[in-house]
């Protein structure tokens, strides 16, 4: 008798192999992975599985909300397996995504909590902070600058 996965069995998701082995991918990474770089990860382990399966179990997993889909900047689908409330730090250079603890700004988190607009109450939201992560800084600060157009 196969044995249900635990967060799988929760959410009233049947667990299959592909099904575990992505999510268990997906929650070792710490980064936000693409579709696409997913299939690579899970290629590894399941060499015959199809990337029609891996869109499959992505959107399921974050139909019950075991993972979350970021639709970020109108760059690629990204998924995340962390989907407690967290926020998200992106850079507008490199693309890297970084988690941000919503206890790290609760001002933020309370504001949302209590935020009624007309008749609408927020049950939810995504916060993304845009800005350059250490290692883009560091490459604008040591740079030559530009020389200005009609300067010589």
């Amino acid at each position: 008798m196969k044995k249900e996965h635990p967060l799988l069995s929760a959410r009233k998701l049947k667990t299959t192999r592909q099904r575990e082995i992505i999510l268990n991918e997906l929650r070792k990474s710490d980064w936000h992975p693409t579709a696409d770089e997913m299939y690579e990860m899970v290629k590894r382990r399941l060499p015959r599985i199809s990337l029609g399966t891996v869109y499959r179990n992505l959107d399921a997993l974050s139909g019950c909300g075991m993972i979350n889909k970021l639709e970020i900047g109108g760059a690629r689908m990204r998924f995340d397996g962390k989907p407690e409330t967290h926020y998200h730090l992106v850079c507008t250079s490199c693309g890297r995504i970084h988690d941000l603890p919503a206890d790290s700004v609760p001002a933020v988190r309370k504001a949302l909590a209590r935020a009624r607009i007309g008749d609408f109450q927020i049950t939810a939201s995504r916060v993304e902070l845009l800005g350059l992560c250490r290692g883009c800084r560091g490459r604008k600060r040591h740079r030559a600058p530009r020389a200005m157009k009609g300067s010589r």
